[in-house]
């Protein structure tokens, strides 16, 4: 059965986890098809977007506790340890490769994002959420701590006392609390419609200055004490872009008060 589909039209790339019958809970299968649909757009050049979302009632329940069955008896160490995709084992990277993809993500959630489809969430760039979506960093439910990147991510969205609340107490909330906390960016009826009417605005910018922006973003949060080299970078990538074709076509639509048109 397939677990996750992924459509490409416009230059947006539509991922759908598509087990919807089971809330998009994430066995196995589910995590290899999420980090390959992931990794197929990695060196994708047409794709300037992509939006992330879960067929029918949630957007995904978290870890399918019983098909992880397969797993028992097995040395955690050996499990858990080996970086098998870059910095992350393959659990990481189910959240983790939406934030190392050179485009945008755009997220869409409704029913419920809990455990690690909490964490899938936060890995994405933006997030809308339907009013009524619950979420829940759940891992302290079954004794563990959140371990799929998480931890990465959450600082930079976040208060410290916010992340340790959550943590602790497992204990879900609703849409309006985490748009307050900043762990989603806006709250919306139509979530995927929403991400779709962003993405297309995304999709008629300049690819390699989007492509740009992303890469930026992420080196000042991981170099945010140290200005000297955030500022450095700035002008570095800032040079590869002026006067370039990109830039240059970006211009000339302003000037002729047309759409740009990047071939």
């Amino acid at each position: 059965m397939a677990r996750v589909s992924v459509e490409i039209e416009n230059h947006i790339a539509r991922v759908t986890l598509t087990r919807g019958d089971k809330m998009n809970a994430l066995d196995p299968e589910m995590m290899q098809a999420i980090v390959d649909a992931g990794e197929s757009l990695m060196d994708n050049e047409d794709v300037r977007v992509v939006v992330l979302s879960g067929e029918g009632k949630a957007f995904c329940a978290g870890l399918d506790v019983m098909s992880f069955g397969i797993h028992a008896g097995s040395d955690p160490v050996e499990l858990l340890m080996p970086r098998s995709h870059g910095n992350a084992n393959l659990f990481q990277q189910v959240v983790m490769v939406w934030r190392k993809l050179p485009v945008p993500v755009l997220c869409a959630l409704q029913g419920v994002a809990y455990g690690g489809g909490c964490q899938i969430a936060l890995g994405a760039d933006v997030r809308f959420a339907a009013p009524d979506t619950k979420m829940a960093v759940m891992e302290m439910k079954w004794g563990i701590v959140p371990d799929m990147g998480g931890m990465a991510l959450l600082p930079h969205l976040t208060r410290s006392d916010v992340i340790r609340r959550l943590t602790y107490t497992a204990a879900p909330f609703d849409a309006a609390q985490a748009l307050d906390w900043g762990l989603v960016s806006e709250i919306a009826e139509d979530p995927v419609a929403a991400a779709m009417a962003l993405a297309e605005e995304i999709a008629g910018k300049s690819p390699s200055a989007i492509r740009a922006a992303k890469a930026l973003i992420g080196f000042a949060e991981e170099n945010k004490g140290d200005p000297d080299a955030v500022l450095l970078e700035e002008s570095r990538v800032q040079s590869t872009l002026m006067g370039k074709p990109h830039q240059m076509e970006v211009i000339a639509a302003n000037l002729q008060k047309r759409k740009p048109n990047f071939g």
